[in-house]
């Protein structure tokens, strides 16, 4: 009798995060392809003036509305302040650490202008090509067009996303960074705002299948690191950007626990 309560406790629990897979993937799958065909209409019909400033708000609106679903249903804790002082500064390059397949949009639900820089093969997916080529976000094709539209991008306002491993991370605490990430960086000239993703397991991770359930309850939070002048030198600024990234992730606060409420962000 003494085991029957624990296995029973255990099984409850597994079909409580198998519940919790099947709302967090339906959710997504449902606002992305309610909004696809409406973002494939405005793209073609919209200036590029009004269409990119509505695609990047409504992109916000659906992540953040999303989180929420997470936190009441699927008993997730998102600890994220930090993005919110970060969405007041200026123009920046966001270079993130790439944990999960959520990293993107935890970053866009708190950043209402940002633009995103992804695989070209997802600019063509039915799940999220059309609202982010309404969005105008960039698809990674070739260096010399990345640095261009950063650039354009940057020049407007916004923030511009950029994941530096590639994909998400096989080599903790962080895969090895190109110096293509230094090179755009010291064409755009423009302050680099390191963001560190912390989470409690490694779910959706490189090694975690889309299918299998997550381990609940889920905390992810988001810490800013070090803020980068404009640099000068591609090879020198990769290398300190990979030192920055390495020891502030292997540092006790990042380590796979759950994670505390940080204190609400200071003015300085």
């Amino acid at each position: 009798m003494g085991l029957a309560l624990p296995r029973t406790a255990q099984a409850l629990q597994a079909l409580r995060e198998h519940i919790a897979m099947a709302i967090g993937l339906g959710t997504l799958a449902l606002l992305c392809l309610s909004w696809s065909p409406i973002a494939l209409l405005l793209h073609h019909t919209l200036p590029r003036r009004w269409g990119q400033p509505l695609g990047r708000r409504v992109a916000t609106l659906c992540f953040r509305f999303y989180l929420g679903v997470l936190r009441v249903a699927c008993g997730c804790h998102f600890h994220l302040n930090a993005l919110d002082e970060l969405a007041k500064r200026g123009p920046a390059i966001i270079v993130a650490n790439h944990p999960s397949l959520l990293d993107a949009l935890l970053l866009i639900s708190h950043l209402p202008n940002a633009v995103c820089i992804m695989k070209a093969s997802l600019m063509n997916n039915p799940m999220f090509g059309a609202g982010a080529r309404l969005a105008g976000y960039i698809r990674n094709d070739s260096l010399l067009h990345v640095i261009l539209h950063c650039r354009s991008a940057l020049r407007e306002g916004a923030h511009v996303i950029v994941f530096p491993e590639g994909t998400r991370t096989i080599e903790a605490p962080m895969n090895r960074i190109p110096v293509s990430i230094g090179l755009l960086a010291v064409r755009a000239q423009m302050p680099v705002q390191t963001v560190l993703l912390d989470f409690s397991s490694p779910y959706l991770g490189k090694a975690w299948p889309l299918w299998r359930r997550p381990e609940l309850p889920l905390h992810v939070r988001a810490r800013l690191g070090r803020r980068f002048d404009p640099p000068r030198d591609a090879q020198a600024f990769t290398d300190e950007l990979q030192r920055h990234f390495d020891q502030a992730l292997s540092a006790p606060s990042s380590s796979p626990t759950p994670c505390p409420i940080p204190p609400p962000p200071t003015s300085s």
